[in-house]
């Protein structure tokens, strides 16, 4: 369709079947193996995941109050205000200016109140600014308490410890009393600024983490000759001689190690309580309030060790460190029994595959007798809490583009305490059981929600209960794409689930331009949670189609290992098998194909370009394009790893899953968009295949983002820039009318 007469010959056509070219072995992809694709509507109005409340600000001669909406039942219809606005707009980029979201709700431990971070766009500064909110946990009395983040309750209910800026500058940790005077202390004034907080069972002490700069090395030092009076000279050279010396978001790595420390809930000088030139994890209290439990790898050359994490203890008195796990492979996120008896942890046994889902763990608080819990599951468990009596242990997972909390006991049970079309994150948990957290949904951008005790006693189904939904008279005026979860076979019987965003007002008898959006990681998953970005180009009357090719996490260790040395492979296969059985509904325009990802979905849509001329525009975000430049240069060794020779033994697999490779076979007109800092996909990846497609003639164009580092939505205004960006690239070479937009361009 838009190969030239001298390149059909080079370039895969826009059939049915799309095999790949050599070097890469073929999957042959027969047509009579698509089965009818199955449905179920997604997005009821059920609330959701990021959570915000109105600000009233004035946005492009628009005004757009958020008013929250109090405790509903999850999934249950809201009756509409008297005067409520009929849903007139679609949703827009300049929505996201009055934005707002929800974090880490906390419950007292009576159960009482309710305390939780909010989060509300400054679109002056560019950036968001945190506050902290206090309810009462059927939802009333909602107010403000001040700035600041990470609230953590003490165990009396009493006080709340949170993170904020203080003296001498950065973040510190702050006390403030929950009585009607509210008074608050600063409790840390740290040269590097603590994080990871917790109570000790008392109340009177708090573990927290710092960094620690580490003693410099005196052989380095070189003696220059004196400067002349008044001489400005350069800044002195940086010297690195460690493996992992740079990491996305930060830079140049400092030579600080993160060291556990313990200091007064009433203030007062910080006693360090674990050393060396390793890093400590998150801390945690022991019931009895002498050791803190936390992971870290306390050997020579940790840095260099791959997929490996020891639990230890230290206590706190005497700074004694004891190492209680001993097996290879990563074990983190200990979590003491409150009543000393036993330590759960997340981890595995090592492997070498290039995806596994963990495993929940327990073993006795000495280290003992380590056994697993829940091992049918076989999803990675995340946010592990014990029930308040000790019986088992409550965490959520993610499972087939849902997440859900369940409950293993220590007799050995499983049980899924939530279920529906929804996203689910356990935050807290009072000492009756009554449980706090967030839930998302596909048309609801966030809630607080309750989860009360079921009636059948620990671990048993909750319903939850919605407090708090964001956004709510936001959305009321806005009149979102309806969501489509569908299912299809791929070409060896491999089942594989997406959704299908659609625009507003849809109508099955027009033919809409489709978006194919593909996910990073690429061990990740897309969800049923509201995505701004995707409502935002169905707004702009675009159907968008997102997938969870093999590869992804969320359906079992042996579906994420699919791509084990073979990435990109078989989850290209199923990405075009799904644009197929789209197509078969007869809505979609087939002039008008395009395609997107980020990162690992970078990857993927270079790959497609070089493989397929289907589609009639790609955008290719923070890609990897050359796999032996880039396991030198990202900021990390684990890519390495990810071969099965080093690239300098043996080049042929670095080569054959370079999309570099081929280039000679791209049509499609191909954009870059990467932002100059990126350490995780460096923007010379971007700038290696730019060149490519220049050299090659194809249709091509780099935006190179500022102020950001690998993900395109911080700072804010670079979401809205890729956004647009992107469909700008589109609209140009889009085949017929440009479909009216909600944005401009």
């Amino acid at each position: 369709m838009r190969c030239s007469t001298s390149q059909t010959s080079r370039c895969q056509r826009s059939e049915r079947v799309h095999p790949r070219p050599r070097p890469v072995q073929a999957s042959a992809l027969s047509p009579d193996r698509l089965s009818p694709i199955q449905t179920w509507p997604v997005g009821d109005g059920s609330p959701a995941r990021l959570l915000s409340l109105g600000t009233l600000l004035l946005v492009i001669g628009l005004l757009l109050p958020g008013a929250p909406v109090f405790a509903q039942e999850a999934g249950a219809p809201e009756a509409p205000a008297a005067d409520a606005p009929a849903a007139t707009e679609r949703l827009s980029l300049a929505h996201h200016l009055e934005w707002e979201t929800l974090q880490s709700p906390r419950i007292s431990p009576d159960g009482r109140q309710i305390v939780y971070t909010r989060r509300f766009r400054d679109p002056v500064g560019d950036g968001w600014d945190n506050e902290l909110w206090v309810m009462n946990a059927d939802g009333s009395r909602n107010r403000l308490l001040g700035e600041g983040s990470d609230p953590r309750w003490s165990p009396d209910g009493e006080r709340i410890a949170y993170l904020r800026e203080g003296r001498p500058g950065g973040t510190q940790i702050w006390v403030r009393w929950m009585d009607e005077e509210g008074a608050a202390s600063q409790v840390t004034r740290m040269e590097h600024g603590p994080s990871s907080l917790r109570w000790s069972p008392d109340g009177r002490t708090l573990a927290f983490q710092a960094p620690v700069p580490a003693a410099p090395d005196p052989s380095w030092r070189i003696d220059l000759p004196d400067r002349p009076g008044g001489a400005e000279w350069t800044e002195d050279a940086h010297v690195e001689d460690r493996i992992h010396y740079r990491r996305d978001g930060t830079g140049i790595l400092p030579r600080t190690y993160q060291q556990l420390f313990v200091v007064s809930a009433e203030g007062g000088s910080p006693r360090q309580v674990t050393h060396g030139d390793w890093d400590h994890g998150a801390p945690r209290w022991t019931f009895d309030g002498q050791r803190l439990v936390f992971q870290s790898l306390r050997v020579e050359d940790a840095d260099r060790q791959w997929r490996h994490s020891e639990i230890y203890d230290v206590e706190v008195a005497t700074r004694e460190i004891r190492q209680l796990t001993d097996r290879r492979g990563p074990d983190g996120s200990p979590v003491p029994s409150p009543d000393g008896r036993h330590i759960a942890l997340v981890g595995h046994e090592f492997t070498r595959d290039t995806f596994y889902e963990q495993k929940l763990w327990v073993m006795d608080s000495d280290g003992q007798n380590l056994r697993e819990l829940a091992a049918e599951l076989d999803r990675t468990p995340r946010n592990p809490r014990w029930a308040p009596d000790g019986s088992g242990v409550y965490f959520d997972a993610e499972d087939r583009g849902h997440r859900h909390v369940f409950f293993a006991s220590l007799d050995g049970g499983l049980e899924q305490v939530t279920d529906g079309t929804q996203v689910v994150t356990l935050t807290g948990m009072a000492d009756d059981g009554t449980a706090v957290g967030t839930l998302t949904t596909a048309h609801d951008p966030g809630s607080l929600i309750r989860l009360d005790r079921g009636e059948g006693g620990v671990g048993s189904a909750r319903s939850p209960t919605v407090l708090l939904s964001s956004n709510a008279e936001l959305l009321a005026r806005v009149e979102l794409g309806e969501v489509e979860e569908i299912w299809y076979e791929s070409f060896d019987g491999t089942e594989v689930q997406g959704w299908i965003v659609k625009p507003p007002e849809f109508d099955p008898n027009e033919r809409y331009p489709l978006i194919l959006a593909i996910h990073g990681g690429p061990h990740i998953m897309w969800d049923v949670g509201f995505d701004f970005a995707w409502q935002e180009h169905a707004s702009n009357n675009y159907v968008v189609l997102y997938t969870n090719p093999r590869g992804s996490s969320g359906y079992g260790s042996a579906f994420g290992n699919e791509i084990d040395h073979a990435y990109p492979g078989g989850d290209y296969d199923d990405l075009m098998i799904g644009v197929d059985s789209l197509l078969a509904r007869g809505y979609i325009d087939e002039e008008n194909l395009f395609v997107y990802g980020g990162s690992g979905g970078g990857v993927l849509t270079a790959w497609i370009v070089g493989h397929t001329d289907r589609f009639t525009a790609a955008v290719s975000k923070a890609p990897v394009i050359n796999w032996m430049s880039f396991v030198g240069t990202t900021d990390g060794s684990g890519w390495y790893r990810n071969f099965r020779e080093l690239p300098w033994d043996d080049p042929s697999e670095h080569l054959e899953r370079s999309p570099l490779m081929y280039v000679g076979n791209v049509t499609t007109p191909t954009m870059l968009m990467t932002h100059e800092r990126d350490l995780r996909t460096p923007i010379s990846q971007s700038e290696e295949y730019y060149m490519a497609l220049q050299m090659e003639g194809v249709p091509t164009a780099m935006v190179r983002l500022k102020d950001g580092w690998h993900h395109r939505r911080e700072p804010p205004s670079n979401f809205y820039r890729v956004q647009l960006y992107l469909r700008n690239w589109f609209e140009r070479h889009m085949v017929g009318e440009t479909p009216a937009t909600a944005d401009g361009l």
